[in-house]
């Protein structure tokens, strides 16, 4: 099943949510969804007893549900039991619950915007940048965030045509570039700016995306000019297209005496803006 993984808020409570290309469906953890619903502390145990006593009456309920691997509290994978939006608009028919209502009017939004967004992609990237903006970043900020989203589009593609699988060779050809630019992994580029699970680019400074952008960039345009055929290939080009921002990097910081890479995330950016702003308008 072609799907991204992605965690959808209701009342600021996630559920773990795949997106299927190919079926072009949402499919929820049913957990996360009981956990809402019911108000319960352990969503799997109140869903393991209805699944029990829906078993017994016969309801084919169960049986419309099946399990995909999401992602955990601890960062691994787990087999979770998780049901189409028909499915979870049958679940919640089984549950009462005050919220059954809002939560079905939620499923009905989540499941329109997607399916606008494959229609019209433009639709997404807004939707970014008033989340964007909504967090405080700067206009500045901004158009770069959306510019370096493409480009790394960009390069996916790229590395889709000539065979690159997604998932962990992805993550290997970036940890290439990113340690040819920046002297580091992601890994230890997340742990530099005291990262765990947060976005690395949504935690750069406008100088940090420019040159992880020219990184990418680079690495695409030589790939398409060399088409490598096997990973080491793809590896080369990563740290040579890595070394070209790389080399950047470092020519500006030379002329600057101040070093690009910084320890400050999106948090001290925006308290930035923050202060920035009351300077200006405040007395």
């Amino acid at each position: 099943m072609p799907n991204q993984d992605k965690m959808q808020l209701f009342e600021n409570q996630p559920i773990r949510s795949v997106w299927d290309e190919e079926k072009e469906e949402w499919y929820f953890s049913v957990v996360d969804v009981v956990q809402v619903l019911t108000d319960s502390v352990d969503g799997r145990k109140y869903w393991n007893k209805l699944k029990q006593r829906l078993s017994e009456e016969g309801s084919e309920l169960v049986t419309i549900c099946h399990q995909l691997k999401l992602m955990s509290s601890d960062g691994k994978r787990y087999a979770t039991d998780v049901a189409d939006t028909e499915g979870i608009f049958r679940i919640i028919q089984s549950i009462p619950s005050k919220k059954a209502e809002p939560f079905k009017m939620w499923l009905a939004k989540v499941g329109k915007e997607r399916i606008d967004e494959t229609i019209d992609p433009e639709l997404a990237i807004n939707r970014a940048v008033e989340t964007y903006r909504k967090k405080g970043y700067s206009e500045d900020w901004i158009h770069q965030r959306v510019l370096s989203i493409r480009v790394r589009k960009e390069l996916t593609d790229e590395w889709r045509i000539r065979g690159v699988k997604k998932g962990k060779e992805y993550a290997i050809l970036t940890d290439e570039i990113s340690k040819a630019w920046s002297g580091m992994t992601t890994r230890q580029y997340k742990n530099h700016k005291g990262l765990k699970k947060e976005n690395l680019r949504d935690n750069m400074s406008t100088s940090e995306i420019v040159l992880n952008m020219l990184a990418e960039v680079s690495t695409k345009e030589i790939s398409e000019a060399e088409k490598p055929d096997d990973m080491d290939k793809h590896k080369d080009v990563a740290r040579r297209g890595g070394k070209v921002a790389g080399d950047a990097r470092r020519a500006i910081e030379s002329q600057t005496g101040k070093k690009i890479i910084t320890k400050k995330n999106a948090t001290d950016f925006r308290d930035l803006m923050n202060n920035l702003i009351e300077s200006d308008f405040g007395e």
